[in-house]
């Protein structure tokens, strides 16, 4: 992450940024029960800001992901047919590491990170009047992973504007492109 990119929720929160207040208000608990007692509450975070960030698009979010996996890396896309933006935020206990984030741009973005490496995933939705030809156009850019950050963003929009409404964060204006070519 970038310094000037927003942390919206981490699986690994820094344990001495909470001790003192965790103490004051678990004096009886040893370390490892304070570090348990952290991390419980930091995933009903999630689960609150999840709840926080629900909102809903006409369209389904288009996940971007670079993978890194044991053989390399691999791009691979999915969309997220609901719409919904709190369905970026899915993840399981097991994930060794995992962060959310709007980066200075204003688009959401995951590093998740796991034993072969680190996936990075981008999130973006797409644009209003937006046809199943451009779409598949896009798609298959996809595919086969020869497409460019401006053919991304001719067909879709970030989410971190509708984020920022939640936490009180703002983006530089991005110029919008058409979809055309």
């Amino acid at each position: 992450m970038d310094s000037r990119d927003r942390l919206i929720w981490t699986s690994q929160p820094d344990f001495e940024e909470y001790r003192e207040d965790l103490k004051a208000d678990f004096p009886e608990c040893s370390e490892d029960e304070l570090r348990d007692i952290l991390q419980q509450s930091n995933w009903d975070r999630l689960q609150f800001d999840r709840e926080e960030l629900a909102h809903l698009y006409d369209d389904s979010i288009l996940v971007i992901a670079d993978l890194g996996l044991w053989d390399g890396r691999h791009t691979a896309y999915k969309e997220i047919e609901s719409g919904n933006l709190m369905d970026c935020f899915e993840t399981s206990r097991d994930t060794l590491d995992i962060e959310w984030f709007v980066d200075k741009n204003g688009d959401l973005r995951c590093n998740d990170y796991h034993h072969d490496g680190t996936n990075h995933y981008l999130y973006r939705v797409w644009k209003d009047n937006i046809s199943e030809a451009q779409k598949d156009n896009l798609r298959l850019k996809l595919y086969h992973g020869d497409y460019s950050r401006a053919d991304v963003t001719r067909c879709t929009k970030r989410l971190g504007d509708e984020i920022g409404k939640v936490y009180g964060w703002t983006f530089p204006e991005r110029k919008e492109r058409s979809c055309e070519r």
